[in-house]
């Protein structure tokens, strides 16, 4: 194996790198404080492709592996975690119009999604389905040409300041609605439709340079055209795009816990105490040995499971748990630690410290919480034909 990076993975690198340095750092305290949501700045990003990362070149995308897009987005998160991981939501929405959408879809939500102009939300958890996502009440009733969506959406990202939402909502037809995970549609809906509204923003304890808010729709009509794959198909659609979903917030802890510990480690050579500088302290030293250890642990498991979901492995979506369960929590203690390494100008808001672990916490909780993912692993390993693991 190689563990290395290619002349364009590097380049990549190098540009998100810059490009978070000069757009995202210097702003992303502000940002948290006001409660600003920055599409000037996203769009930006837009222009350099990083809102249309593995989005195919077919509609203007630039068609990268789950892998190089993980590299490009844990730089943007080293600048702003919760303006990122708006990103890699966004970035999830537009593949799921790519890959599934009809050409009249992508051509009318495609160019302005690429471009970063416009911006796409993902609507699948409500009021009583959370992790329990199969068990989704809000319903599409078929119409005609068209389907007529009603039910409530909780906890959307960007919701009221985006242009897109894709919906996932349970089909009802002649026969009735349509129960369990093989009832279940997905849509791309303009967010400007009649009979859709958005409840308030909600007061968050991190992630405050993204709105969230509830979404309610009231018998908004969706044409057929907009449908996302076949009738029925809505749930694997969503499961598809959550594989690439938990590698996408796993690469956001990793990117925030490499700040936080680049943080710590200037300040323990730079603060001194008892005459010498907190470095010597080999109490320290070994505190900061292993948050470098969960770091690189963290970042080698993202890669190997964007490696495995590029390549089609099988066990893919065990892997994807598997980053997402190990990188959200190790980038969580790992920013925690640096906290606690800087006593209490840590806990201070002039220092990045404290918005780190507010950022991170919600990663252990969302694109299925971390309980979720050891239901998914421990239900694969216990198949009747083993598991290898590589």
């Amino acid at each position: 194996m190689n563990f290395g990076l290619t002349a364009d993975q590097r380049a990549f690198r190098d540009t998100a790198r810059e490009f978070s340095d000069r757009e995202f750092a210097p702003h992303a305290a502000r940002w948290d404080a006001d409660q600003v949501f920055p599409r000037d700045a996203i769009e930006r990003a837009g222009a350099l492709g990083f809102c249309a990362l593995y989005a195919p070149e077919s509609i203007g995308g630039m068609g990268l592996p789950r892998l190089d897009s993980s590299i490009v987005l844990e730089e943007l998160a080293r600048g702003c975690t919760s303006t990122t991981a708006y990103i890699t939501i966004h970035n999830m929405a537009l593949w799921m119009i790519a890959a599934f959408g009809s050409e009249d879809a992508q051509a009318t939500f495609g160019p302005g999604l690429v471009s970063g102009g416009r911006l796409a939300s993902y609507c699948l958890t409500e009021p009583n389905a959370g992790s329990d996502a199969a068990s989704l009440r809000t319903v599409a009733r078929k119409d005609g040409d068209c389907y007529r969506l009603t039910g409530t959406k909780a906890f959307i990202s960007g919701g009221g300041d985006t242009d897109v939402l894709v919906v996932m909502a349970r089909l009802s037809d002649r026969a009735g609605v349509h129960e369990g995970a093989g009832g279940i549609c997905s849509f791309a809906v303009p967010a400007d439709s009649p009979g859709v509204s958005f409840g308030r923003k909600e007061a968050k304890m991190g992630w405050n340079s993204q709105p969230t808010r509830q979404i309610v729709f009231d018998d908004v009509e969706v044409p057929s055209a907009f449908r996302l794959g076949t009738e029925g198909e809505g749930f694997k659609i969503a499961m598809r795009g959550l594989d690439g979903g938990r590698i996408n917030i796993a690469t956001c802890s990793v990117g925030t816990a490499q700040a936080a510990f680049d943080a710590a480690s200037s300040y323990l050579r730079e603060r001194r105490q008892f005459g010498q500088p907190l470095a010597g302290f080999q109490g320290l030293q070994f505190r900061l040995a292993d948050m470098a250890t969960d770091l690189v642990a963290a970042r080698n498991m993202v890669r190997m499971a964007a490696w495995k979901l590029d390549h089609g492995d099988p066990e893919a979506t065990m892997y994807c748990a598997m980053a997402k369960r190990f990188a959200t929590d190790a980038g969580f203690d790992i920013c925690n630690q640096a906290l606690q390494l800087h006593g209490g100008y840590g806990y201070l808001k002039e220092f990045p410290l404290e918005r780190h672990v507010r950022d991170t916490r919600v990663h252990q909780i969302l694109e299925g919480t971390n309980e979720v993912m050891r239901v998914i692993i421990s239900r694969r390993l216990l198949m009747e034909q083993a598991v290898e693991l590589v």
